[in-house]
């Protein structure tokens, strides 16, 4: 049961909930609702020989056209967000979807019109049905105006956002920005607060996934109480983004050197959420890997847009200087969970999730061959030993891809040029 109503579990729920179209239209039209009755209570007071009398018809008038005008309104959002999203799914990636979909203003519009137009409806049938007296019905009145004026503040900041909502550029801000919280969140906790791996030592009884899916969430904090429950230590052997299917191991378990143990493997397995798509929020490497992806697409030959390619490259390059800020926040003292011992990300692992597939395809374009050396250039300039070590395979890995598709002798002694700097700029950091 700990390992439904967990922090964590409570934080991925929230967040899942945030992407969830319905949620907020569904809040708002509560929220409407309630607004018409507490109108209602302005009747039970002493305010009504303080406000001026407010003709019911001329409030019936404006429900009437506030209710037929939100359903036209709400029905042409839900159309153009539609659009934006198939939009989005073709031009970029369908991997971008799911933040596409959970984009606030939208969501904020829909949840407006919808609502307004169940407030109307509500007050409308209550003052046809002479529910309210004066002061109730001033009080409604104030209620209506607040209404319009927020019905046409929202419309006219959505009506922004929609005409870029879908667009290819606005995507790779919304993944680079997604990429961008996940990497700092496991930045600053690179162990997700538990231990770091000590070895690479099989011992202990493996915990085998029941279910075929992504591992989306690694529950650190019910992993600690089940092996302090058990006296032994757990080592999470599939992070989130990691494969899972039966009789691959997501952990393992020991409370002595000889891998017995008394830990409960049941709740092991509950404490890894496991689903059927990767999720951006605790795997930095979706992020870069969808970012690829759309450098992927942009550089197909239906497509053929170096341009956009280009535009991924820099991207990718601030992310990575991101991940290696020197102002990073370290874990202070002890570990949180010193009873869990979870890998870190192998910076190789993301340069390949960054870089592979986009060396492979812009092989053949010798300006997105070009801007790549010279963005391995600036992360061997900017990064640590492993980030040099990184930015140095993988311009060889590049350049020895550039040589295999270019034809003209010129170009690839152009990228062969870029190429060098790159590895000098390498070198002289290494020494």
């Amino acid at each position: 049961m700990s390992a439904i109503i967990s922090r964590g579990r409570l934080k991925l729920l929230s967040h899942r909930l945030r992407e969830r179209l319905w949620v907020k239209p569904l809040v708002i039209c509560l929220l409407s609702i309630v607004n018409v009755f507490v109108a209602k209570l302005a009747d039970d007071t002493d305010l009504a020989q303080f406000m001026p009398a407010i003709s019911a018809d001329s409030i019936e008038s404006l429900l009437s056209i506030m209710a037929s005008s939100m359903l036209v309104i709400a029905t042409f959002a839900v159309g153009s967000m539609v659009s934006a999203y198939a939009s989005a799914s073709s031009t970029a990636t369908p991997r971008s979807f799911r933040l596409v979909i959970a984009d606030d203003v939208s969501q904020n519009a829909l949840s407006t019109f919808i609502g307004a137009f169940i407030f109307s409806v509500v007050a409308l049938t209550a003052v046809k049905n002479d529910y309210f007296e004066s002061a109730g019905l001033f009080t409604l009145f104030i209620l209506m105006a607040a209404v319009f004026s927020i019905v046409i503040l929202t419309f006219l900041r959505w009506v922004d956002r929609i005409a870029r909502l879908g667009r290819l550029g606005m995507t790779i801000d919304v993944v680079e920005k997604a990429t961008a919280d996940a990497l700092k969140r496991r930045r600053d906790a690179p162990t997700l607060q538990g231990v770091a791996k000590r070895s690479q030592d099989t011992v202990g009884n493996a915990v085998f996934a029941t279910t075929v899916g992504y591992v989306q969430h690694v529950d650190i904090a019910v992993l600690q109480a089940c092996a302090e429950k058990g006296q032994g230590r757990i080592v999470v052997t599939a992070l989130p983004g990691t494969f899972a299917a039966p009789g691959q191991a997501l952990a393992r378990v020991s409370d002595s050197p000889d891998g017995n143990t008394a830990i409960d493997c049941e709740q092991v397995i509950q404490s890894f959420l496991i689903g059927d798509d990767r999720t951006f929020q605790e795997d930095p490497r979706f992020g870069l890997v969808v970012l690829s992806e759309i450098a992927g697409r942009a550089l197909s030959p239906a497509v053929n847009d170096p341009g956009t390619a280009i535009d991924v490259i820099g991207t990718l390059v601030r992310l990575f200087v991101l991940w290696n800020d020197s102002g990073a926040q370290e874990e202070d003292g002890a570990p949180k969970y010193d009873r869990v011992e979870v890998p870190e990300l192998a910076l190789m692992d993301l340069f390949d999730d960054a870089f592979t597939a986009i060396a492979r395809d812009g092989a053949g374009t010798v300006e997105v061959a070009v801007r790549l050396q010279k963005a391995l250039r600036s992360l061997a300039l900017v990064g640590d030993s492993a980030m040099r070590g990184a930015a140095a395979y993988h311009g060889r890995l590049a350049l020895a891809r550039t040589e295999r598709a270019l034809n003209l002798p010129e170009d690839v002694a152009t990228v062969r040029a870029v190429a060098a700097l790159a590895q000098s700029a390498a070198l002289e950091q290494t020494g």
